[in-house]
């Protein structure tokens, strides 16, 4: 599934990246929201209305419900599903993780930004998974800088995924953003040094590793969205914005709100 549009890419002038750090952090504080509810019990159909009723609280519109026929509010993604998950009425369970990717629409500007939640208690391995891909973002964000290529992200996440065994999905992709969604350039979370386009001030991505405990290997399934591993073994996928301003990478997301919740819990 390939939705980014093929125009060139659009930099930004500071004054709309501060229209997109507000986006952003709209969806920021939704998902440290999420974090609250996230348990043993909850169905995903609840906290995509907690999100869609908070998001509209803030001025904003969500940003996915109604892009390309999207449905909901939230993109809710179970286990070995690893994006594009249609929020539904089944419970979560003990031991689940959900990837749940948000977007909103604030002033005509998008954010978009993702955390993979632990349902109660989870696995050691599960664990693992998901430091390791947070992990990913992290080294990918920190290569995207003025005078790098966007090959130099997509090489950092690769290298660190597979250093650990895990698998890279190849068929989706970070994007530029902005006033649409999806932007050029496409972000990789794959790719060889020195390789794609030159980053440059003013560029807005997101970056998002969605990385697989074991193939990188993915299939659709029959409701046309959801994107599930093609071994059935976990996914996680974590996403931040980012704005390149004065040649340094700045997050215009965060999981602060998320980290304050969770230490809650």
């Amino acid at each position: 599934m390939n939705f980014l549009n093929r125009d060139m890419i659009i930099y930004k002038t500071p004054e709309e990246i501060e229209i997109m750090r507000e986006a952003a952090q709209i969806v920021s504080r939704t998902l440290g929201l999420i974090a609250k509810h996230v348990k043993p019990g909850i169905t995903p159909l609840e906290l995509d209305k907690i999100a869609e009723d908070y998001i509209r609280s803030q001025d904003a519109e969500p940003g996915f419900l109604g892009l390309y026929d999207f449905p909901n509010t939230l993109c809710i993604s179970i286990n070995d599903a690893v994006v594009h998950g249609i929020p539904n009425g089944e419970p979560l369970k003990e031991g689940d993780i959900i990837s749940v990717d948000c977007g909103s629409i604030y002033k005509g500007y998008y954010g978009d930004h993702a955390f993979t939640f632990e349902v109660g208690e989870v696995s050691p391995e599960i664990k693992k998974l998901l430091r390791i891909t947070r992990e990913c973002l992290d080294l990918g964000i920190a290569e995207a800088k003025a005078g790098n290529r966007i090959g130099d992200i997509g090489f950092a996440i690769q290298q660190h995924a597979e250093k650990n065994g895990y698998g890279v999905v190849r068929d989706l992709v970070g994007h530029g953003l902005g006033t649409s969604m999806h932007e050029e350039p496409q972000v990789p979370n794959y790719g060889r040094r020195g390789r794609g386009k030159k980053i440059q001030n003013g560029l807005t991505i997101a970056i998002e590793p969605m990385i697989n405990m074991g193939t990188e290997k993915v299939v659709q399934l029959d409701d046309k969205w959801t994107i599930v591993t093609e071994d059935g073994l976990p996914s996680a996928h974590f996403e931040h914005d980012i704005a390149i301003i004065n040649g340094k990478p700045e997050v215009l997301s965060t999981f602060k709100y998320i980290e304050e919740a969770l230490k809650k819990k």
